[in-house]
């Protein structure tokens, strides 16, 4: 079977500490959750499984998160739900897992997304307590030291190794990242995101978008040691929440439904 995209929603993307930071990761995806399904013509109820990408599955993001955010829904209580995490690839994962489920003919309607509210759950929450309570370290263990030693783990080594290996200038990541803003900023201008975007606590547009400059991105000093990277060309610590509706084609057509597009790979 084929799978459709019938619809995207998502929330603004709050800035840490930002507008989105007060409320609950569950009551976020919860909202989204429940925007999505009310703009689709299908009964909650037929949704087969709900698969949900969160990477700090502690505290307010634990026990099942995705789950949790679709009863925080008041949607049907019979459909099940997962929480998965790919780290930084979660949410895109969940939406690979809902492809494949439909495209092996194992199920119909699918909803796929996630929420992280990083200003809640910073981020390495789940591995900085463990220490704390005397539940250890990720990267502790015997055969994984006996391996790679006790050298430092984290995304501002991995993507300065990166920038290393592939002979990435500083200037060229500054430029990048100059021209992501820009392309966010005209696509706003243009209402590129009208269709799919939620006010949710009063934000009406993503806390991350800058007006900046070359000369500003520059002017920022390295984060460590390890290399260039400055926060200017690195992803912000982010709170949001997106869902979007999969079907077959069998689905697409019991319930006139009309997608925006076809998973094709």
């Amino acid at each position: 079977s084929e799978a459709f995209i019938v619809d995207a929603v998502r929330s603004p993307m709050g800035r840490f500490r930002g507008g989105l930071s007060e409320l609950h990761p569950v009551d976020l995806g919860a909202q989204i959750l429940r925007g999505l399904m009310d703009r689709v013509a299908v009964d909650p109820a037929d949704v087969d499984d709900v698969i949900w990408g969160c990477v700090g599955q502690i505290g307010a993001q634990a026990f099942n998160v995705g789950r949790n955010c679709w009863l925080a829904a008041g949607l049907d209580d019979g459909v099940p739900a997962v929480t998965l995490d790919r780290q930084c690839g979660s949410s895109q994962q969940a939406v690979h897992f809902a492809s494949q489920a439909i495209r092996s003919g194992d199920m119909d309607l699918v909803v796929a997304g996630g929420v992280e509210t990083m200003s809640l759950v910073t981020l390495n929450s789940q591995a900085d307590v463990g220490p704390d309570l005397g539940m250890g370290y990720p990267f502790e263990a015997e055969r994984w030291t006996g391996r790679f030693s006790d050298q430092v783990i984290h995304q501002f080594r991995g993507g300065n190794l990166i920038a290393e290996q592939w002979d990435i200038s500083p200037a060229q990541m500054n430029q990048l990242a100059l021209k992501s803003h820009q392309s966010a900023t005209t696509a706003w201008a243009e209402g590129r995101f009208d269709s799919q975007f939620l006010e949710v606590n009063g934000v009406q547009r993503d806390e991350g978008i800058r007006e900046t400059t070359i000369e500003k991105m520059e002017s920022l000093s390295p984060f460590s040691e390890f290399g260039p990277l400055t926060a200017a060309m690195s992803s912000q610590l982010t709170d949001g929440s997106a869902a979007i509706l999969l079907a077959s084609r069998a689905a697409v057509e019991r319930y006139g439904l009309e997608p925006m597009a076809r998973v094709h790979t």
